[in-house]
């Protein structure tokens, strides 16, 4: 214990470290979530004369939109849907141009589109969205023409995509355990459940990836051998060290984004299901459900690219090639996703840091021994399996580095 905390301060000491812990919360919290919620997403529209056009007003906004939508009731109905179309055609859209962002236009306008595509008017609207002219009074049947669609969706990709027979039905299940009619109240500031792991790559790369290579890069690594602990001790402890620094930044960045969520959404919405961000998704859960997810797939991710990372270092002694090493593994899949062949590319996705938890609302599903799994479940296994894999590796590889 006294060696693990001598060598986590020694990390946390290094100023590359702090730096990269600085500007990653600077960043993720304060610019990507406090600004969001106060200015840049929920800040009421003026009169266009600053950058974005919003004023510092998010907390105010927000309030005040979930006190508006509240009057449709709490469920998502005929009579709900109906409602809010209306309410949007009511509106003088030059005199409020920011209605179209802020409330929950998008839910009504994708259900338009997909459910009601018999309401179109190509000959004198085809140029509007359908929103601003569907005939509200025919707006029925909202879930049975979901359940249709839903339906013929998914026989379209068993036919195209090679989803079986078991696949479809594995997915209709799911969906029958949604709840109707699905709880409502304004849902525009659940609409964007990612927290964008992926941004803390370079990070954790810059911060770890010199753990190993960088006792070569600065010819430490013989004197470590004349302590009394022993090269393969240290190799433990470096890791493990490296770890507890990786769970302490994930931990940083997704409580300070929560409790910003907690603070400018509270917890009402949190029963909301998922199908209000896709209409057509499939699992059964609700908007609370779905970011414990995310969660559990950013810590996850986190976990397996920390390991990556250190094994990188591990394997080479040059701190820059340590560094592009690490960073090629989240993006280069991006980088060449247009040159990959497919089936390269979706394994590609199941890299520590590389793939979405928006796969919770989709129909992926693989077939392991026989066994269909959704999707959502590998991304938060294979990335702690490739974790579990690497640790080892690197300090087996250090170790014996080390006694060259």
């Amino acid at each position: 214990m006294e060696l693990f905390a001598l060598e986590h301060k020694r990390l946390w000491r290094t100023p590359r470290v702090w730096i990269c812990v600085l500007l990653c919360f600077l960043y993720s919290v304060i610019w990507g979530s406090l600004m969001w919620y106060q200015w840049l997403g929920f800040g009421t529209m003026n009169d266009g004369t600053d950058i974005y056009g919003n004023s510092f007003d998010g907390y105010t906004a927000i309030r005040d939109w979930q006190e508006q939508f509240s009057q449709f009731g709490d469920h998502w109905t005929d009579e709900t849907f109906q409602k809010i179309v209306a309410d949007y055609q009511s509106y003088d859209l030059y005199e409020r141009p920011g209605i179209q962002s802020m409330g929950d236009w998008f839910v009504a306008y994708s259900a338009l589109e997909k459910l009601y595509p018999e309401l179109q008017d190509p000959e004198n609207q085809r140029y509007q969205p359908l929103i601003l002219y569907a005939d509200t009074t025919k707006l029925t049947d909202f879930y049975q023409r979901r359940a249709d669609l839903l339906e013929f969706t998914l026989e379209v990709a068993k036919q195209n995509e090679g989803m079986t027979e078991a696949d479809k039905q594995m997915l209709l299940d799911m969906n029958s355990q949604i709840e109707e009619p699905w709880p409502y109240q304004w849902t525009q500031g659940w609409t964007n459940l990612s927290f964008g792991w992926s941004k803390l790559a370079p990070y954790l790369a810059i911060a770890l990836g010199f753990l190993f290579s960088g006792e070569w890069h600065n010819s430490t690594a013989p004197l470590l051998h004349t302590t009394k602990y022993g090269w393969k001790k240290l190799a433990r402890i470096k890791v493990l060290s490296g770890m507890a620094f990786a769970l302490e930044l994930y931990l940083l960045i997704a409580g300070g984004k929560v409790l910003l969520q907690l603070i400018y959404l509270g917890t009402s919405g949190w029963d909301l299901p998922i199908q209000y961000v896709r209409l057509l998704a499939v699992a059964p859960w609700n908007m609370l459900q779905a970011e414990l997810y995310e969660l559990a797939f950013g810590l996850i991710g986190v976990f397996g690219y920390a390991a990556l990372v250190m094994l990188m270092s591990a394997l080479v002694k040059n701190n820059v090639l340590a560094l592009v090493f690490s960073l090629a593994f989240v993006y280069v899949p991006d980088i060449l996703y247009r040159y990959l062949p497919k089936w390269l590319l979706a394994v590609s996705q199941y890299l520590p840091l590389v793939g979405s938890s928006y796969d919770i609302y989709g129909y992926n599903v693989f077939h392991i021994f026989g066994l269909s799994v959704w999707s959502p479940w590998m991304l938060i296994t294979v990335p702690f399996l490739i974790g579990v894999v690497c640790i080892p590796f690197a300090i087996l590889k250090w170790s014996r580095r080390e006694r060259v």
